[in-house]
């Protein structure tokens, strides 16, 4: 996933309860989708980090190369400047681009 063209707000803001029972009917279910999408969105995030910060690990003791290593730096403060997983998940559901389905719902 895209994380940087997300349209999703950098901090909190106050939203309506009532758009996220819309599409589910339940408020409860709304938001147990929401948290595992933001679950799935902070793994997602993270493993990438780890990876781009990966290509940057040094095996030697070099104190001077530890703390100077200046591309680290700012892929860390692009990644902390980035909206927080459960911004993104609401945002993701509440423009209806989140899968999810109720197995319990499909039997009936």
């Amino acid at each position: 996933m895209d994380f940087k063209k997300t349209n999703a707000e950098p901090s909190t803001v106050t939203r309506d309860i009532r758009k996220f029972d819309g599409p589910t009917g339940n408020i409860y279910e709304a938001v147990a989708i929401i948290s595992k999408r933001a679950n799935q969105i902070s793994s997602e995030m993270k493993e990438e980090l780890q990876g781009k910060l990966q290509e940057f690990a040094s095996h030697s003791d070099n104190l001077e190369e530890i703390f100077e290593n200046r591309e680290q730096i700012e892929i860390s403060k692009f990644y902390e400047k980035l909206p927080k997983p459960s911004l993104i998940a609401i945002q993701e559901f509440l423009e209806d681009k989140t899968y999810y389905r109720n197995p319990s719902k499909e039997q009936d």
